[in-house]
């Protein structure tokens, strides 16, 4: 998915047509936003969205946010509420994230929401921004811009500078306004949740909600980008870098192999990120023991045995 060469493009319709083209054929765009410049792949396409985590160098499959063009278009992804509707009329467009329950029928990629049933959405205020989303007509995956552990990104230049050759393109429309990644906020019962401040302060969210927002614990599981990754393990064993399989394990496999799902037959790491978390479901189903080929650790092998040592990890009795 990475272009030997990105192409800056500016925020003219011709460009805006062209940018929202290579994301809906699975190519990598930054584009800015009101808060930091986010490196966009279509969320609905799991090996664009995958490409997003290696152009990155991102560690571990963190949820991403979603972005859309509209409350309406947030609409077909999530299930409404109440205080959705009160914060989305008070802050929409803004950086305001909203983490909510997944639609039946939703089409958005595992990787986007690291396995989760819940998806973080966000109608950013950036007209460009606006203007893009509205082309492509869906869901942005978009985190910051920048390599993991870098600076975020509020310039174009600073994207160029960290992810050169890495994305197909890059819309510069200037510097971000707020310079601070959205804040998020958690909408399950039975009390919102703030999972992550940023650019909204939470006093003025909790005036809307006319409730003080819950403040997320440690030991909660993951429900939003920015946190530590320790949500999700299957309900039996999973074994490692197995070279066979045992009696009443089911085989997860990687490469030129005999199994039950494999993740790429064609031992290619973006495939292979792209199906781990659909994988790992369809396998859970089946209620039997999961013994997992090894996955070369390298690039977003990294990532890919990241999350998978932590669905192997031993849990409380």
């Amino acid at each position: 998915m990475n272009s030997k060469q990105t192409k800056t493009l500016n925020s003219s319709e011709p460009d805006l047509t062209q940018a929202a083209a290579l994301l809906r054929a699975g190519r990598l765009v930054a584009f800015p936003t009101e808060t930091v410049y986010g490196l966009g792949a279509d969320a609905r396409q799991g090996q664009a969205v995958a490409a997003v985590f290696a152009a990155k160098g991102r560690p571990s499959f963190n949820p991403l946010i979603a972005h859309l063009a509209s409350v309406s278009a947030a609409q077909r992804y999530v299930l409404w509420s109440d205080q959705a509707q009160r914060l989305a009329d008070a802050f929409w467009p803004g950086p305001l994230t909203l983490v909510l329950p997944l639609r039946d029928g939703h089409g958005i990629s595992p990787l986007v929401t690291a396995g989760l049933d819940t998806l973080a959405v966000r109608v950013p205020a950036h007209p460009t921004a606006q203007r893009l989303l509205t082309l492509v007509d869906g869901p942005v995956a978009a985190p910051s811009a920048n390599p993991s552990g870098r600076i975020s990104p509020t310039t174009a230049a600073h994207v160029m500078h960290g992810l050169d050759g890495r994305l197909a393109g890059i819309v510069d429309d200037g510097a971000c306004g707020v310079g601070l990644e959205s804040t998020i906020i958690g909408l399950a019962p039975p009390h919102p949740v703030l999972l992550r401040p940023g650019g909204l302060a939470a006093e003025d969210i909790e005036t809307v909600l006319g409730q003080p927002l819950r403040h997320r614990d440690t030991r909660d599981a993951l429900s939003a980008p920015g946190q530590l990754l320790s949500h999700y393990a299957p309900n039996e064993r999973v074994r490692l870098n197995a070279t066979r399989v045992h009696p009443g394990e089911l085989m997860l496999g990687f490469g030129a192999m005999d199994c039950d799902l494999n993740l790429s037959a064609k031992g290619e790491l973006t495939e292979a990120a792209a199906n781990l978390f659909g994988h790992l479901h369809q396998l859970d189903a089946m209620n039997r023991p999961i013994a997992v080929a090894p996955v070369p650790n390298h690039g977003l092998g990294q990532a890919i045995n990241d999350r998978l040592q932590r669905a192997a990890a031993p849990r409380d009795a």
